[in-house]
């Protein structure tokens, strides 16, 4: 697990150069571990090693982890697609969902959110390439989004989300989401303070172009494990 413990403060090293870069705070970025497919133990070496947000891609992978203290210290995020009927396993039990992209989702996590007495942060995931069949709200969607998503109880609007196209130069797209998070900001209260975008590969791009948070799996715990036989379903 010394890998682990060295990756995190090698990518901290490399989140402070960029963000001096840009003009601004290293401590104003946070670095969450992307977790799909990690161990509790890998996940606790992390936590460890100063990791303070971790996100799972797979509601059933969060819960059987989440039963084994895999997330103990740190604040636990939902950064995958999510299905309405998956709601129930997570509100209340994560600190955020950044993947909100429709209506219909987050009436589901407002009802589930008021059921229980809680206050659910979300992040609303922007679909910023326009790619069919990708999760998230297409950009000229987002306003009227937002503006519905405020009449919901139970739900608090922390910022966007968004994952550029694979194949493409992302420095374009992450521009576009910076746009977009200032525009839609003016909106918002003070909570509105999250742009969650950037990845192993490209989070110092994301970091130029305002990113305050940014989702690192492979370039912390290493390649990915080879997959699993396809377990049963919620």
């Amino acid at each position: 697990m010394i890998y682990i413990t060295q990756s995190v403060a090698k990518i901290r090293e490399e989140i402070a150069n960029a963000a001096l870069n840009a003009g601004r705070k290293p401590e104003d970025i946070t670095l969450l571990a992307a977790s799909k497919t990690r161990s509790a133990e890998e996940i606790q070496t992390a936590i460890a090693a100063g990791i303070t947000a971790v996100g799972e891609n797979r509601a059933q992978e969060l819960v059987e982890k989440y039963t084994q203290g895999a997330y103990d210290g740190a604040a636990l995020h939902f950064i995958g697609k999510l299905q309405s009927n998956k709601a129930k396993y997570l509100v209340g039990r994560v600190d955020m969902i950044q993947s909100v992209d429709s209506e219909r989702l987050c009436q589901t996590i407002s009802r589930l959110a008021v059921d229980r007495g809680v206050t659910q942060k979300i992040l609303m995931e922007v679909n910023i390439g326009h790619e069919p069949g990708k999760a998230g709200v297409l950009p000229e969607d987002a306003f009227s989004l937002c503006e519905r998503i405020g009449q919901m109880p139970g739900v608090l609007l922390c910022g966007l989300m968004a994952i550029p196209p694979a194949e493409e130069d992302p420095k374009p797209y992450f521009y576009e989401m910076r746009k977009l998070f200032e525009k839609m900001a003016q909106m918002q209260g003070p909570q509105f303070s999250v742009l969650s975008m950037g990845m192993s590969g490209d989070f110092a791009d994301a970091i130029a172009e305002g990113s305050t948070l940014i989702r690192i799996g492979t370039a912390l715990f290493g390649d990915r494990p080879a997959a699993k036989p396809k377990e049963a379903q919620f």
